[in-house]
């Protein structure tokens, strides 16, 4: 497996594990909100279309189409890691700005593999 892949399922599984919370008592990570939207999707398919749900939802989809390719395309991967981006660094701004570790720290895998990635595929395309 090509370290472009292996970049792109941690990016993926990173960003499952990002955590929220708000209202006090209110938590979850991104891997519940998304499978409840999902379930939601086939009543109320008009919710998925919110900027900060969509966006992420369309870059894990194109991460995750990178892995079935023989050689991962360098766009589709920045492209995806971009738009899940605005979703985990909009999070992990706000968990440091909170002082809330819980939230930055889950935040922050995400935030480390994505600065690797543009690494990787800047030395990638130079060379």
């Amino acid at each position: 497996m090509t370290k472009s892949k292996l970049l792109n399922i941690g990016l993926l599984i990173s960003s499952l594990i990002v955590y929220f919370e708000w209202g006090g008592d209110h938590s979850t990570f991104l891997y519940k909100i998304e499978w409840d939207l999902m379930a939601k999707t086939l009543s109320e398919p008009t919710s998925l279309l919110h900027p900060f749900i969509i966006l992420p939802f369309i870059g894990q989809i194109l991460l995750l189409v990178t892995l079935f390719q023989k050689q991962s395309s360098r766009k589709l991967s920045l492209i995806g890691m971009i738009l899940l981006g605005f979703l985990i660094y909009f999070v992990f701004v706000i968990g440091i700005f909170a002082l809330n570790f819980k939230i930055s720290g889950l935040a922050f895998p995400y935030v480390l593999l994505s600065f690797m990635s543009v690494k990787h595929h800047r030395m990638r395309s130079s060379g």
